[in-house]
């Protein structure tokens, strides 16, 4: 492990591997670097991998008040030690914080996301708005665990799903990195995708998703959700394109996601 300083002082945490030009792996929502653990062993034979953990999570300070700025910041920072510029390969919400760091003008080579949860499906916004709502007083009075069950229940999880995942091993873990929640949301912000700022997006960008219709993380969320949100930002990055995972959902196989990603970086 290694680190990276912020410029508010924020100590980054990353694992470094592989050699080749730098791809920084951007995690989504509650998790840290782990999630991208497994794939960052399948790029490094032809990059060299920057797998974090974003600030709050896991082995990485957490300077308040947070702010997207200063995600962006960190971002900024991880750049600079891997040489002056990277790609980004964004994940979930993660995808929208390396999108709004891209847009902020850092030396991003290429930029690729996977399933950016943009809430323009079905009755998304509303859903969206409530769970932002009461997402930043259930964090505020300190209520461990209902953040928790908002974000589940925002996926579609029954009152049954929620009281049996408080009672699993990993509830507490994510109970520790709960805060993180309103990191996310801040990074999608009202929901709909950020077109004014995307579109000044002048880097490649590739925007992936899987097969609509397979959300077995989501049940609640519309079969074409994440398909949705892919459109409209290709439809508003100049120089975008489409990619669709065949047979994957949100949480993709990493030899998959590795081969798309080699041909798009290596194009």
């Amino acid at each position: 492990m290694s680190r990276a300083t912020s410029p508010d002082g924020t100590s980054i945490a990353f694992d470094r591997q592989g050699t080749g030009p730098a791809v920084i792996l951007v995690g989504g929502g509650l998790t840290d670097r782990s999630e991208n653990a497994p794939l960052a062993p399948e790029l490094a034979d032809q990059f060299t991998v920057y797998n974090y953990d974003r600030r709050g999570r896991g082995d990485s300070g957490d300077t308040l008040p947070y702010t997207v700025q200063r995600e962006i910041e960190d971002l900024d920072a991880l750049i600079a030690h891997a040489g002056g510029s990277a790609h980004l390969y964004g994940v979930s919400s993660g995808g929208a914080l390396a999108l709004e760091a891209t847009a902020a003008g850092l030396a991003v080579d290429k930029l690729a996301v996977y399933e950016v949860p943009y809430s323009i499906a079905g009755g998304m916004l509303q859903r969206w708005g409530e769970y932002v709502e009461q997402l930043g007083p259930a964090l505020a009075s300190g209520r461990r665990g209902d953040a928790l069950a908002l974000f589940m229940r925002l996926a579609g999880s029954t009152d049954d799903d929620v009281a049996a995942a408080r009672n699993h091993p990993m509830w507490a873990q994510s109970e520790a990195i709960e805060h993180t929640l309103a990191y996310d949301a801040a990074c999608l912000g009202n929901g709909e995708p950020p077109t004014d700022r995307l579109s000044t997006i002048t880097r490649p960008a590739l925007v992936v998703t899987g097969e609509a219709g397979i959300n077995p993380y989501t049940p609640a969320f519309p079969p074409d959700f994440y398909q949705q949100a892919a459109d409209a930002i290709v439809a508003t990055i100049p120089h975008a394109e489409r990619h669709t995972l065949e047979g994957q959902t949100h949480v993709a196989d990493p030899k998959v996601v590795s081969a798309t990603l080699e041909r798009f970086l290596r194009s």
